[in-house]
């Protein structure tokens, strides 16, 4: 499972990885958290409309990658809020979908970083430990026949300490795709942005001794 606040937040710093799973036949569930409205420095577009068009482009990209599912939270854009009610739908999708590795923000990273992404980090965590492992939390789920699940593992992307990284040199193609699929926030797709994508997998790679690497934070917490 794939948690981000913004239809777009995934592709540019895990798309690789994404990808691979969708190839290897993973099951593979994005959550977007916001409806992404006030995405955009273009005043004549109303929020509406691109809440709208965003939602479009963010299946656009979910074909490109093979997803298996998308979930729209539709929760109001840079409103996001450490609470109750973020973390009950989290929860909530968790025991759906019992994934068995959760994808999601680094919380915690210093100076500036968009509000939305460092609470969704962190409500995502919560959300996994303690809360949608104990029956007790949210009871009204199991009257709904939804079940407390235990996540195995969750990984952090554009972390402050990777720990692990995943080689993406095969499936750099269907990154981009997946990426450009969000044209009103990347804009058209041109051989010179492909090549800045490149260049900053390589650089990640360089690292790992391999050709195009993305890095993660893995936490384990086993069952």
């Amino acid at each position: 499972m794939v948690v981000t606040p913004h239809p777009d937040d995934s592709e540019s710093s895990s798309g690789g990885t994404i990808a691979k799973w969708c190839a290897e036949g993973k099951k593979v569930v994005l959550v977007v958290c916001t409806n992404g409205d006030k995405g955009t420095s273009d005043r004549s577009v109303k929020p509406e409309d691109l809440a709208a068009t965003r939602e479009a482009e963010t299946l656009a990209a979910a074909e490109a990658y093979g997803l298996s599912e998308v979930v729209f939270l539709r929760l109001p854009d840079q409103q996001l809020e450490d609470n109750d009610e973020f973390r009950e739908k989290l929860v909530r999708q968790i025991r759906i979908h019992k994934p068995r590795l959760l994808l999601t923000h680094e919380p915690n990273l210093p100076y500036i970083r968009h509000r939305d992404h460092a609470m969704t980090g962190r409500v995502a965590l919560d959300a996994v430990f303690p809360y949608a492992r104990d029956h007790v939390a949210y009871p009204e789920h199991l009257g709904e026949g939804i079940e407390p699940h235990k996540v195995e593992e969750v990984w952090l992307f554009r972390p402050q300490e990777p720990n692990i990284h995943v080689d993406v040199t095969d499936y750099f193609e269907t990154r981009q795709n997946a990426l450009h699929s969000h044209v009103s926030q990347v804009g058209e797709r041109s051989d010179e942005r492909d090549e800045r994508s490149r260049k900053r997998l390589a650089e990640t790679g360089k690292k790992y001794g391999a050709e195009l690497a993305e890095q993660f934070h893995r936490i384990t917490l086993g069952r």
